[in-house]
């Protein structure tokens, strides 16, 4: 097989939806709900939405622009464009910020398996009425040896997607996301035609401005931000590697960011408009919000419980509805698990080995090191935790590359000027420079302080609680140690 790193987008088009598919994914559909459901007050959601939407201009657009310059600039996988553009002894921090994407594709690979199963499931089969029905399902399917299968079939089928590079990556999101965008636009209308579903829709706007007073709404927020853009991922420096060079970057960032966030809303008002005007005529209120919040181990009854019988109680469509959302949320799995093969695939292809055997090499590591999480919902949940949350410091990496070759030059040499794009302005160096970085420091420290002092003062310091501080900096110290040892190593390799 011919190498495929020279390889370019054929059109602006086909890039941007690209990164759209790789931005719109599970996150915006199956995490976002529960997250702003999660972080309301008793009032509404509101306000955890405008903190979501600071965040956006202020962390993930920024970064968002950074990312695409330093893929087109770099033309290479994250170790190789560190190593270009912070310098050769900083080539550790493109290795951890592959490392924590690829954590992620580990257990994102098992959800994406569990939305191709629930799409068959609901094609083939009848939808439950009842809430021992639709747990009768899961706790079967959990209960079998099927998630390991079905992530299986999904890693098997990512790696067909990007066996050919780019071409294949690009034509394959030019099916995927326009048929993402039909159904959720199909979800939207036979959602605003529910009854009671305006009053679910009301509280996602209405804000209470008394929880912005919570440290962890604005934690939750940032996190969120990341998840649902891929700021600070490393996806975007992978992907913008294969831009046109006569491409600008600005108005990639601000559709890219803007255009996942809206899927993000517009999921969001399904998920609250179906919810509260199925069960808004059984429960009060509070008891809709604690099923939004808590359902399921691992965040999962919302989607693959409680949604299914939702249908199932619609007085028409329900069952196509069903087939409708999980085809939709399999869709949007798919088109972001093929970008998170393809960064450690670019890594590795970096370092000299031939493309397919870097695939079969990656697609076969991450179904080993993801079966833990397929059969063990506890285990998935500490690594959503804990790499999750290392999204901030991959963020804060990317802008330190930025600030090493300082943030006013950097902009004016590979941002600015390009023919019909915007320029990004003081704004964005003052962003790269200070507020991402300050951000970062300031709420990992403000978390890490609470978590030992409020959330978990008796297990912070245990590393096998899954949610304490301890487990995050074991699991990210093992993680940085070996790519600073290995730094000299791969610079070399690389350059």
């Amino acid at each position: 097989m011919t190498s495929t790193a020279d390889q370019r987008f054929s059109t602006r088009i086909g890039l941007l939806l690209s990164v759209l598919g790789m931005a719109i994914g599970t996150g915006n559909i199956w995490r976002f709900p529960r997250i702003a459901a999660t972080n309301s007050g008793d009032g509404g959601a509101g306000a955890f939405l405008f903190a979501w939407v600071i965040f956006l201009l202020v962390w993930s657009v920024p970064l968002i622009v950074a990312e695409y310059a330093m893929g087109r600039k770099g033309r290479m996988g994250l170790v190789g464009t560190f190593a270009k553009i912070a310098g050769k002894k900083f080539a550790w921090m493109g290795a951890f910020i592959g490392f924590v994407a690829t954590a992620i594709l580990f257990y994102y690979s098992v959800v994406a398996g569990w939305c191709v199963f629930y799409f068959l499931k609901m094609t083939t089969g009848d939808l439950p009425l009842t809430v021992e029905a639709a747990q009768g399902v899961w706790d079967s399917f959990q209960d079998s040896k099927f998630p390991i299968f079905f992530h299986a079939l999904a890693m098997g089928l990512g790696a067909l997607a990007v066996w050919r590079g780019v071409r294949s990556i690009e034509r394959i999101n030019k099916i995927l996301i326009p048929m993402l965008l039909v159904i959720v636009f199909i979800a939207l209308t036979r959602t605003l035609t529910l009854d009671g579903s305006w009053e679910g829709i009301a509280f996602l706007f209405t804000p209470d401005w008394a929880t912005l007073a919570r440290p962890r709404v604005w934690l939750e927020a940032l996190t969120q931000n990341a998840w649902d853009t891929g700021a600070g991922w490393g996806l975007i420096i992978t992907y913008g590697a294969y831009m046109q060079s006569r491409h600008g970057v600005v108005k990639n960032a601000f559709i890219t960011g803007i255009g996942n966030n809206t899927i993000s809303i517009l999921a969001a008002i399904i998920i609250f408009g179906t919810v509260f005007a199925i069960l808004g005529s059984e429960m009060s209120k509070p008891d809709v919000l604690e099923v939004m919040r808590t359902s399921g181990p691992a965040a999962t009854g919302l989607t693959f419980i409680w949604m299914p019988q939702l249908f199932a109680k619609m007085q028409a469509g329900g069952h196509v509805f069903a087939i409708l959302f999980f085809l939709g949320l399999s869709c949007a799995a798919f088109s972001s698990l093929i970008a998170m093969i393809e960064l450690p695939t670019r890594i590795v292809s970096d370092f000299g080995v031939d493309r397919k055997h870097a695939i079969v090499g990656v697609c076969t590591a991450a179904f080993v090191l993801g079966i833990p999480s397929a059969v063990n919902l506890g285990f998935f949940e500490n690594q959503d935790f804990v790499w999750g949350i290392g999204l901030m410091i991959a963020g804060a990496f990317v802008a330190f590359a930025v600030i090493r070759q300082g943030a006013p030059a950097f902009r004016k040499g590979e941002i600015d000027g390009f023919p019909g794009d915007w320029s990004a302005g003081r704004y964005w160096d003052i962003s790269l420079t200070y507020v991402i970085p300050t951000l970062a420091v300031v709420l990992l420290v403000w978390w890490l302080w609470l978590s030992a002092t409020v959330y978990a003062p008796d297990t912070w310091f245990d590393p096998t609680d899954p949610f304490s501080v301890m487990t995050c900096f074991v699991q990210w110290s093992i993680v940085l140690a070996a790519a600073i040892l290995l730094n000299r190593w791969m610079a070399n390799r690389v350059m």
